[in-house]
């Protein structure tokens, strides 16, 4: 009988230990709101010296510009000269070796693949020697117009490259390497609905940033059409020597159509300016930065600044 009582008693026991629990876990709570109750001066501390090194960093940074500009691609009646004919003499045109659809491919898209590659790289900063605004500009003198370089880097003086680097890089920065902070500075967005393109630079001077824009449009619309110049005297000149081969009037008629076709290029390059994109709306000079963001990085200061701060006192809270 008495161990049957000792039984109930554990029983009636067992809800109040079950209290306790719940009640140490409120007390833990509390315990650590006290902790960093506590250590308050220290966490507001060791915050305000992380938002005092982000506006010193904030501040810091140099004032990046960014200058854009709007292109349409250009139509090309050739082209569709070209994809009419091809319609009614591919088979013919076939039969002597031509192809008549590859003359209608896309020239937009190649005009900014172009733009994109390391040849085209190579011979804007030759014509134009971009390589000191690329590679050793730091900063830029609004008061005056100047951009400032680093002369660990680069000697404006003498036009001289002296920075240290290790092989395989050169004291002079080659294409490859400096290619690729062009491209980190050049964007080009093409809105599929419209086929408007969008080009944007960006630099530490805004008049840099609007004069590379300009020499870009300008060059790429000019290595176009030097480009299909060339192509279409080859293309006169061996269409020529395919009608004295052929007896087919039909072909001959094609072949004479397809010279007309290439005088047709060789005219609209001779005429046009803006022969694969004209300018809807010029570059321009940006008057206000387009980074750094200097609230944000004060702002992430703050925020990395009070979650170690408060991540150090519970750590060491723990400890002891």
């Amino acid at each position: 009988m008495e161990e049957k009582q000792q039984n109930i008693r554990y029983v009636m026991v067992s809800p109040v230990s079950v209290q306790s629990s719940g009640s140490n876990d409120e007390i833990d709570l509390a315990e650590l709101w006290k902790a960093i109750w506590s250590a308050k001066w220290l966490i507001i501390a060791i915050t305000s010296i992380f938002v005092f090194a982000a506006v010193f960093y904030a501040l810091y940074l140099p004032n990046i510009y960014k200058s854009e500009a709007l292109l349409a691609p250009v139509e090309t009646e050739q082209q569709g000269g070209l994809a009419g004919l091809a319609g009614q003499f591919g088979g013919i045109a076939s039969l002597a070796g031509l192809n008549l659809t590859g003359g209608a491919g896309d020239k937009t898209d190649l005009a900014l693949e172009i733009l994109k590659s390391r040849e085209f790289f190579s011979m804007f900063n030759q014509k134009h020697n971009i390589l000191p605004d690329l590679m050793a500009a730091k900063s830029w003198d609004m008061t005056i117009n100047l951009v400032i370089y680093d002369e660990d880097l680069y000697l404006i003086q003498r036009d001289e490259w002296v920075r240290d680097v290790d092989p395989p890089k050169q004291i002079k920065p080659s294409i490859q390497e400096s290619i690729k902070i062009f491209k980190d500075k050049l964007n080009i967005a093409v809105n599929k609905d419209t086929g408007i393109v969008t080009v944007s630079v960006e630099h530490y001077s805004p008049y840099v940033a609007k004069q590379w824009i300009e020499w870009l449009i300008e060059d790429i619309n000019l290595h176009m059409k030097n480009r299909d110049k060339h192509e279409a005297e080859q293309n006169i000149a061996y269409l020529q020597t395919q009608i004295e081969k052929t007896t087919v009037s039909e072909l001959k008629n094609l072949l004479y159509q397809l010279i007309e076709e290439q005088t047709k290029t060789l005219m609209f390059a001779e005429v046009r300016e803006e022969y694969i994109f004209k300018i809807i709306d010029k570059a321009f000079v940006p008057e206000e930065k387009a980074s750094p963001k200097r609230a944000i990085i004060v702002v992430l200061g703050f925020i990395l600044g009070a979650i170690l701060s408060v991540s150090f006192v519970l750590v060491r809270n723990f400890k002891n």
